[in-house]
């Protein structure tokens, strides 16, 4: 990493910086790192292939991860602000650039509203976890158990607000003292907690099973659509099109490499993600329970597994405490793209920028909760809230938004200003810089495309 002041840096523009490389990569990779890379990541790898699926992922990362992260912290560096803000600056009040601003806001938002509940569900196991409520249940009263909490009309929303809390409270506390100082401790601690897990996982009897579900190439189960996957995985695991990378680039300062902190993010995700796999899929082969993605992997699954393992009290707690940790690394960076807008668009001071914006947000979130209960028979385009909400943005909303901000950097920002920023005036070598260009005036649009029409359904 190299030697890095430790006190505040400050841009030219006087805007407040990250202290130094690690807190950048904490906060960057702590967006980045989320309940994806635990719930479906090493599913959707073991179906597909194991080390084939990750091979192609790996591919999918470079063409279409690498330039459309690198893409956004350009846009948030070079434009100084906001998400929004920073499209302004770069592009002018009136460009037509600036939507993806707005796409980017609108989804950073929409996706916290139903984060936020799916978060919560990780604060109640927790309790769950620390009261031994699992032991001596069968694989079907774990389902029910679980089933019952979220459609219950009022404890999961209490969660829900108890986890925006948290977060708030981090935000409140401002870019250093909230965000930078929660990340730099809390993404060491998500590592130890994963590694115990897969220390523990692969001890097991019969782990083998497990990591050969995840690991052993497969290419007879690598099929098109599998590959499809892995080119929509790479997209999204980054939280590309969230506007989330834009405001954090925002606060980088002038002299770190972008393409490096990109790859040292995209490396920190990817290897989360494998470890989640580790430490998952031996034990559920070890007990012979058969492997899931979502919901029912994480809160019907595994607590079947903690039940049966010995130290299984110990090892569920660290797990849902490993769920809340990245959760919340994930929501922070979610609320802070729009309190940025709120604070320097609209003059409204931090505290009250994000009490207003965890509110309204909390708001929607209520409805995403009530869909798994009161609320599941109002459906709009036969999906409940919860699915309506997850498909705007990561069918729509995430693709679009990451479509115009490589397209914005490739084709609008203009090649000087590209070099200029990613050479950090001139200071890092960037001899890779036209393929950079090829890739994201090509490569990454075709690539987002595929991403967009797949998820439509179309292809």
């Amino acid at each position: 990493m190299g030697s890095q002041p430790s006190a505040a840096v400050e841009n030219p523009s006087g805007r407040i910086s990250f202290s130094n490389r690690l807190s950048i990569i904490a906060v960057a990779a702590g967006s980045a790192i989320g309940l994806g890379n635990i719930w479906k990541f090493p599913y959707i790898a073991g179906v597909n292939g194991g080390a084939a699926f990750i091979v192609v992922y790996l591919a999918c990362i470079c063409i279409i991860g690498l330039p459309v992260l690198t893409s956004e912290f350009i846009i948030g560096r070079r434009g100084q602000k906001n998400v929004i803000g920073s499209y302004v600056r770069l592009a002018g009040k009136s460009s037509p650039w600036l939507t993806g601003g707005f796409i980017s806001l609108f989804c950073s938002a929409t996706i916290l509203s139903f984060y936020g509940v799916v978060a919560g569900w990780s604060l109640e196991y927790i309790v769950k976890a620390l009261t031994n409520s699992f032991a001596g249940k069968t694989p079907a009263e774990v389902g029910g158990l679980f089933g019952s909490f979220v459609s219950s009309p009022l404890k999961p929303i209490i969660w829900q607000l108890v986890f925006m809390g948290i977060t708030a409270a981090v935000i409140c506390a401002g870019v250093k003292k909230g965000i930078e100082r929660f990340s730099t401790v809390m993404m060491p601690l998500l590592l130890a907690i994963i590694v115990l897990l897969c220390i523990r996982s692969v001890t097991l009897p019969g782990a083998e099973n497990g990591i050969a579900f995840l690991f052993k190439p497969d290419f007879s189960k690598l099929s098109a659509a599998g590959m499809l996957d892995a080119l929509g995985h790479a997209f999204f695991t980054l939280s590309l099109g969230a506007g989330t990378m834009i405001t954090y680039g925002s606060y980088f300062n002038k002299k770190e490499g972008l393409a490096a902190t990109a790859v040292q993010v995209s490396v920190a995700d990817t290897v989360i993600a494998i470890l989640a796999g580790v430490a998952i899929f031996p034990a559920v082969f070890s007990f012979g329970l058969e492997p899931g993605a979502g919901p029912g992997l994480v809160f019907v699954t595994l607590p079947n597994v903690f039940a049966q393992m010995p130290g299984g009290y110990f090892f569920c707690i660290l797990f849902f405490v490993l769920i809340a940790v990245a959760a919340l690394t994930s929501s922070v960076s979610m609320l802070e793209v729009g309190v940025a807008y709120v604070t320097e668009d609209l003059g409204i001071d931090r505290v009250k920028a994000t009490l207003l914006l965890t509110f309204l947000i909390s708001f929607v979130g209520i409805f995403c909760s009530l869909s798994f209960g009161r609320l599941k028979e109002l459906t709009f385009f036969s999906k409940n809230v919860f699915d309506l909400a997850d498909f705007l943005v990561s069918n729509i909303g995430m693709p679009l938004a990451g479509m115009l901000s490589v397209l914005f950097v490739a084709w609008g920002l203009g090649r000087t200003n590209v070099e200029d920023e990613m050479s950090s005036g001139g200071s890092v070598p960037i001899g890779y810089l036209s393929a950079f260009m090829i890739v994201t005036k090509y490569l990454a649009p075709l690539g987002i495309a595929i991403v967009f029409l797949h998820s439509l359904g179309i292809i």
